[in-house]
This record gives C-alpha cells, sequence and structure tokens, in this order.
C-alpha cells in the first residue's frame, strides 16, 4: 500500500520517517523509482511513498514534530489535534515545541482522565506515554514522564515549553489529550495542579529526577484535596546538593495554618492529616561551583477519611528505660512501601507529625494515637542494649530479658524485639530460663508457642546461628563466649497473654572454653532432641559444643544419634564427637569424622556431649542431632541377693555379739575409742582446703569400726548407692584435683544395742561427710601413710591383723565391748 503525506505551509510540520536504532536496512521506503532508508517531509511538501516489506511498524518509527509561536504571532488556545491524518501505522511520537516569553508563563491543561507521573524509563500500562519539558533561555529541563490515568491536571511553566506524546502503532488515539488554557506570568519553574478524589494516593518527583533539580529555583505543586478528607504527605527519596548560599527548604501553604509558609528541611517528618487543599514548594541554593551536588526529591501524597482513632490517645512511658528504641510501623515497614492508593496506617504524635513508622527513644514518655481503620496491620519492633565493661561490677546482676509493660499495654501486635548483648574480651555471656526452660526448634520437635527466641552468637570474623528456640523445653542455661543477639518473635494474639509468664535471663560470667555451652535437665517422661548450632548450614571451622546432661536421680538416659558418621571430610585439622560421664573412672567415648558415631547407650549419670569441627572440605558440613530418652533404674538381681545375704552375716554377728556380752562382768569398762586429732571431722569446704589427695594417705582410716560398716564393700555394688569421689569436670582435658568425697547414706550407720546396761561407742560426727574406707591388711604387713592415726594404733594393728569374726570377737571381749 502507498501514503500520501500533505503538509501545509501555514500548519508547520514536519514529519520523519527512519529506521529503528539498531536495525538492519531490510526493509525500505520508496518513493516514486527510488528506495531509500528514512524519509524527512517538511511543511508544504506533498509526498507519496511506499514500504518495501508487509511489516514496516517492526522496522520504522516516525516523528510528527509542529513548531508553535507564542511570542511573535498569536497563541492557539485550546485542544491541540493530532495532525496530519492518513500516516502509516508506525510507532510515532507527536512534538509540540511551543515558544513563549519568560515574562508570561504558559499552562498546559489535561483532558480527564488526567495524568500520572512515572520515573523516568518506566513504561506505561497501555504505552501510551507523555513527557513535559520546560525551556529557559538555551536550557531544557524535564518536567517529568506522564502516563494515563492519573490526578495530574494542570502544569504551569516558564518560558516555552515542549510536550510530546508516544503512541504505540497499533494505538486507536484520535485526540493529544491535551489543550493550551492561556499565559499567566507564574515567577517560578513551573506549578503542578493534581487533583485528589476520594481515598487515592500520587506520587511526584522534583524536575530532572533523578537527576538535579535547577540551581536556585523554585517550583510548587498544588493539591486539590475534598473537605472530607485528609492528606499526608512523605518524602520517600531525596538528595541534598552542596549550598554555598541560601538553603535547601521545602515550604507549606497549610489550611488554617496561622504561620503560613510553614518551611521544613527535606529531613524533617513531613505534614500529615491535612484537612483541605494546599500548596507544597522546593526551593534550590546557591551550589558550588566546584562541587555543586544533585537535589532531587520524590515524595508521596496519600488521602483517605478521618480515623475514628483520632481522638483516642495512648501514653507510652519509656521513662525509665535505658538504651531502648521502640518503633511503630505498619507490616511490611520499610521494605514494602505502598505508592499506591491503598489506605495506609499512621502513627501521629500529634495532629501534624505522623508517618507510617515511629521511633520512640527510652528515657521519655510519649503521648501518640493512630490514624488506622483497622490496627492489625500496625506492628511494633524494639530493640535493646546491655553491656558489660567491668565484670566485677555487672557480674553480680542478672539482667531480665522480657519485653516492658509500656509495650504490651497497646493495641498492637508486638514483631519483634531484640536484646543486643555485649561483652569485651574474656567476659562471656549466660541465658537462663529457671522455670519454663527452653526448648530446641527442630524438625522432630517442633515449637508450638505464641512466641520464640533466635539466638545468634558474632564475632567480627564470624556469626554462629545458635538456634530458635520457644519456652517449655530441658535446656536451662545457654553459656556463649562472643556478643549475642536475641531476637524475640511473636506468632499470632497468644502472646499478649504468655507475656506475663517470660522468665528468660541474662548475666555476664568469665571466660568459658568452648564456643556456646548448653546444661539441659531433661523431662524424664519426654524424648529430648539436639541438635548442633547453625543448622542446616553446619557449625564454622574449628568451633567447639557442649551439652552437659543432668540426668535425673533415679534415672538412665539412653543417647543416641540421628546418624551414623559426622558425613564430613577435613581439610585441615580433625573433627571429634566426645562422650562422659560424670563420675571417676568413667571411660572418655572418642569419634573423629572418618568413624562411626557411637550407637545407642546407656548413661547413668549426668554425661557430657562435645562436638568439635575441622575446618571441612569438599563443601561438606558439620550437623549432628542426637536424641534422649529415660527410664527408670532397675537393680541387677545379684546385687539384691548379695545385699540379701549382707543383712543376714549381719544379723548373725549382732546375735553372736549380744551373746558375749550377757557373759562379761558389770565390772568392766567400756571400751574408748582412741581419737585421731589427725582426722577431719570438719564439713568438707573449697577444694584448695584439702592439701592431700585421699590416694597418698589413710587420714580416712578410724580406730573405731562399727560393726555394721564391716560389710560396706557390698554396697558399692548397688550402683551408685554409696557416693564415689568425684573429679572436677573439665571438658576431655585429662584429670584434676579431687573434691572432698561424701559420707555413705545414714541409713546404712547403725549401732547395735544389746541390753539396757550396754553403753554405745562413740559415734563420729554427723558433720563427717569423709568416705569411710576399710585397710584389709595381711598378716605381717602394715602400711606407712605418714598419718599420726598410724602411730596411736600401731600396737593394735600388729596384734589384730587377721580379718577373721573370731579374732574380731576377741577383740571386742578384750576392750569390754560386752561391758
Amino acid at each position: 500500500a502507498s501514503f500520501t503525506v500533505s503538509l501545509r505551509t501555514m500548519d508547520n510540520i514536519t514529519v520523519m520517517i527512519k529506521l529503528r536504532p539498531g536495525l538492519s536496512p531490510s526493509c525500505q521506503i520508496r518513493v516514486k523509482y527510488f528506495a531509500r532508508s528514512e524519509l524527512k517531509i517538511k511543511p508544504g511538501e506533498n509526498v507519496t511513498f511506499a514500504f518495501t516489506c508487509s511489516t514496516p511498524e517492526k522496522y520504522f518509527i516516525m516523528e510528527i514534530q509542529k513548531n508553535i509561536d507564542c511570542v511573535s504571532g498569536s497563541c492557539p488556545f485550546g485542544d491541540v489535534h493530532l495532525y496530519p491524518l492518513g500516516l502509516p501505522r508506525l510507532n510515532r511520537t507527536f512534538i509540540w515545541d511551543v515558544k513563549a516569553s519568560t515574562k508570561a508563563g504558559l499552562e498546559l491543561k489535561f483532558s480527564t482522565p488526567w495524568l500520572r507521573q512515572i520515573e523516568p524509563g518506566r513504561t506505561c500500562p497501555d504505552f501510551v506515554r507523555y513527557n513535559i519539558s520546560s525551556c529557559i533561555d538555551t536550557a531544557i529541563v524535564n518536567i517529568g514522564t506522564f502516563c494515563r490515568n492519573g490526578s495530574v491536571s494542570r502544569v504551569k511553566l516558564l518560558g516555552g515549553a515542549i510536550m510530546s506524546l508516544h503512541l504505540p502503532w497499533d494505538s486507536r488515539l484520535t485526540t493529544s489529550g491535551f489543550s493550551i488554557a492561556n499565559r499567566a506570568s507564574i515567577k517560578r519553574l513551573c506549578i503542578i495542579e493534581s487533583i485528589m478524589k476520594g481515598e487515592s494516593s500520587v506520587t511526584l518527583m522534583s524536575p530532572n529526577y533523578p537527576l538535579g533539580f535547577p540551581e536556585d529555583e523554585l517550583m510548587t505543586w498544588q493539591f486539590v484535596i475534598p473537605s472530607s478528607m485528609r492528606a499526608s504527605v512523605f518524602f520517600h527519596n531525596y538528595s541534598l546538593s552542596n549550598c554555598e548560599r541560601k538553603e535547601e527548604r521545602v515550604e507549606y501553604y497549610l489550611p488554617g495554618s496561622i504561620s503560613n509558609p510553614e518551611v521544613f528541611k527535606l529531613s524533617d517528618s513531613q505534614p500529615a492529616n491535612i484537612a483541605g487543599s494546599f500548596n507544597l514548594s522546593l526551593q534550590g541554593c546557591d551550589q558550588d561551583a566546584q562541587n555543586p551536588g544533585i537535589l532531587h526529591l520524590l515524595f508521596q501524597v496519600i488521602v483517605q477519611h478521618p480515623q475514628i482513632d483520632e481522638n483516642v490517645t495512648h501514653l507510652v512511658d519509656l521513662s525509665k528505660e535505658w538504651n531502648m528504641t521502640v518503633t511503630i510501623h505498619f507490616e511490611g515497614w520499610p521494605s514494602r512501601i505502598p505508592l499506591t492508593s491503598e489506605p495506609i496506617c499512621l502513627i501521629c504524635k500529634d495532629p501534624r507529625t505522623c508517618d507510617r513508622g515511629l521511633t520512640l527513644v527510652s528515657g521519655a514518655i510519649y503521648k501518640i494515637f493512630f490514624l488506622c481503620k483497622d490496627l492489625s496491620r500496625l506492628r511494633i519492633t524494639a530493640e535493646k542494649a546491655i553491656s558489660c565493661v567491668d565484670l566485677r561490677w555487672c557480674q553480680r546482676k542478672v539482667y531480665s530479658l522480657s519485653v516492658p509493660k509500656a509495650i504490651t499495654q497497646l493495641p498492637i501486635r508486638l514483631h519483634k524485639f531484640i536484646w543486643k548483648l555485649l561483652a569485651p574480651d574474656l567476659i562471656n555471656i549466660e541465658i537462663t530460663s529457671p522455670s519454663l526452660k527452653l526448648q530446641q526448634h527442630v524438625p522432630e520437635q517442633r515449637c508450638n508457642t505464641s512466641y520464640s527466641y533466635s539466638i545468634v552468637s558474632a564475632t567480627p570474623q564470624t556469626e554462629l546461628n545458635v538456634g530458635v528456640f520457644c519456652p517449655g523445653g530441658p535446656i536451662e542455661k545457654i553459656q556463649m563466649r562472643n556478643n549475642i543477639t536475641i531476637s524475640l518473635k511473636t506468632f499470632g494474639k497468644g502472646f499478649l497473654n504468655e507475656s506475663n509468664h517470660q522468665d528468660l535471663k541474662m548475666s555476664f560470667v568469665p571466660h568459658i572454653k568452648d564456643e556456646c555451652t548448653f546444661t539441659v535437665r531433661p523431662d524424664p517422661k519426654t524424648k529430648v532432641y539436639l541438635q548442633t548450632p547453625n543448622w542446616p548450614y553446619g557449625l564454622p571451622p574449628y568451633v567447639s559444643i557442649s551439652w552437659y546432661v543432668i540426668v535425673p536421680s533415679k534415672q538412665v538416659a539412653h543417647l543416641g544419634f540421628s546418624k551414623d558418621r559426622m558425613g564430613i571430610t577435613c581439610e585441615t585439622g580433625r573433627a571429634y564427637v566426645n562422650i562422659k560421664e560424670e563420675t571417676p573412672g568413667a571411660e572418655e567415648t572418642v569419634r573423629r569424622e572418618d568413624e562411626l558415631l557411637p550407637k545407642p547407650r546407656n548413661m547413668y549419670h549426668d554425661f557430657w556431649v562435645n562436638v568439635s569441627n575441622c575446618k571441612p572440605g569438599d563443601k561438606t558440613q558439620l550437623t549432628l542431632q542426637f536424641w534422649m530418652t529415660f527410664a527408670d533404674k532397675q537393680m541387677d538381681l545379684g546385687v539384691i541377693l548379695a545385699v540379701v545375704a549382707g543383712t543376714g552375716v549381719l544379723l548373725a554377728i549382732g546375735l553372736t555379739v549380744c551373746c558375749v556380752k550377757k557373759k562379761k562382768k558389770k565390772s568392766q569398762n567400756p571400751m574408748v575409742g582412741v581419737y585421731n586429732t589427725n582426722v577431719n571431722t570438719q564439713m568438707p569446704g573449697k577444694q584448695g582446703l584439702f592439701t592431700k589427695g585421699r590416694k597418698n594417705n589413710e587420714s580416712h582410716v578410724y580406730a573405731v569400726i562399727d560393726d555394721a560398716m564391716v560389710y560396706g564393700h557390698l554396697l558399692k555394688e548397688s550402683n551408685g548407692s554409696v557416693a564415689p569421689e568425684v573429679d572436677v569436670y573439665r571438658p576431655f582435658d585429662g584429670p584434676v584435683g579431687s573434691l572432698p568425697p561424701s559420707p555413705p547414706p545414714l541409713s546404712f550407720r547403725k549401732d547395735i544395742k544389746c541390753s539396757s546396761n550396754t553403753e554405745e561407742p562413740t559415734s563420729l560426727m554427723d558433720t563427717d561427710h569423709d568416705t569411710y574406707t576399710f585397710a584389709h591388711q595381711n598378716s605381717g604387713q602394715s602400711e606407712d601413710n605418714g598419718d599420726a592415726s598410724e602411730k596411736n594404733n600401731g600396737d593394735a594393728s600388729e596384734k589384730n591383723n587377721g580379718d577373721t569374726s573370731t579374732s574380731l570377737l576377741e577383740k571386742m571381749e578384750q576392750n569390754g565391748l560386752g561391758e
């Protein structure tokens, strides 16, 4: 098909058809007998042409430019038409270059549905796009890029204007959508009018955005607001230039204000809850010629109905808090900023100071109110810092990690409360939950409470995500070496009721060995799952984690791992799993990363589980999970028979002694025990008070032996009825000094009474908690331990070195025991 374009000279229109940028001329324009890649038709020309392909819209674009002189000639006021007619269906741009005097502004009026400003480079839904520029002398300022369907109804420009309309090739639009209304002096760069209807929002940008606003210029936005609505202004993005003179600022003319214009910095909170129409102006400054900087502004105006909670004031008392900030915000803030017409929630400190996010600081009292239809959309995020500089002072203090009532009493859901616990070198942090205790959130045992704690330990070099914990579990203490961040996060509305029962505590403690140590006191009725921190990404290299598990009395723990191997390959060093019971002589179970993990086993005493990482290779990570179940201890049948037999022997000896006593004369004096001045009969004290180890002396051997205790060795077979010597536990670091031992249960310390005339031998003080032991000597042998008791009782040892019941009876008779 061929096209004919006829341009009148008086219309001052030029048509230019050219190839799209970057395309090869596989399609051409044929004029008469000549083919070309572009065609320019000037005013007064009449040209017939055709394309050499059937789809020229894929290859060509068209520009139609009309020059309008409003300086020397009459200005064509009224609607601007799309001319000429009969143009080919190509992507086309209509450009109207209007010359006007700087003393007489030019007003462009847009027909409904008006215009909506967009950022440069964005596209419009229907691909119909307007661009408005202003001409000041030889400078061109880009006022903005606009789509249809918006609130911008008029634009007044100082001097001339360049108006362009971009249409896609298949657009059916037949009108330009704007008119040249009149000329009026405005004494500023431009004025943009925005008419708001109902609940809506508009986003606007300064000229040349995001490039710099012209130096020392002034522009104004006029907002027409329905009298029954309220408007709020929010600055989303701005930057400041380097001023030599004056100051960049915004000015408001607000309805009912007695101090118009009200001046604000761009960094200030902007006016909110404005009742009625208002103006907003942006004023630049004289910039530094060497380093001018950039002034630009993107802001939003939101219009909505007055809120019913406008007169409801809430008191937030933070006067007694320290190092705490509280931010009230809408859901999703600040990552999601609504730039559309959706209604928003505002938090206000006073009728004009409102925002979508309001931050309150400790040490003050606030009165706030909300402009929000649905308070359930609001959230609270708070942060509190606790630090320690001098351990001598802060070690004596226990800090409560609970949400203050000033927050929980607000009708807003707490989203997150963050405690930042800061400790210098050699000072560590201990987290406890005395009554509720903590449960680790694991796949097999998920938290189902209304809140949880996320604990992260961090140093400048590494960050260790300790895990997610909730109340109601076996973990009563966590010790960590580095600075800690604890984040309480809520789920649902149940936290308001459960917040009164929080018992998380924090204190500063001296340096610990491992990166993290857990103290676990399980409920014997439940199965416990525990896993390494940083799950599922694996422990950081060379990190050591320990669990100290307290086994309930009369219970036995069944310990097992959830997989057979650690599943890692070490590039440097070795990874270990160590298991050791807290009992003397307990064997330590050690497994390397290339070995099978221990099979499930029974643990009869409190025990340690330690996991130490190497530097993993081959992208493998160390992640371990173990579990515990509990059952009642079962006494062994052999032990029961031994105890019964021992009891029978004791009874027989008692009857024999009673018979021997009856044959003795009443005049005989009772036997008196030899007092050993070196025997320690005091309560056990600190470890440092014991200068000798029990393995190197016999200070615990007594000259007087209670008959019932001759068979005390039988008690040792009853699985722990007599407390053995216990070493202070250092996780897997080798032996250390002994602690004071404990006596056997009082139920086995029996004195024998055969008649009313019998005087009982003086018993040892109940405060003596040393374990009773017996020196069984062979005939003709004695032991020298350097103790004074050996000297006091040497004769008796030489004469009575046998171990038979007959020699024992003879000894008792010689010493007048029957009396």
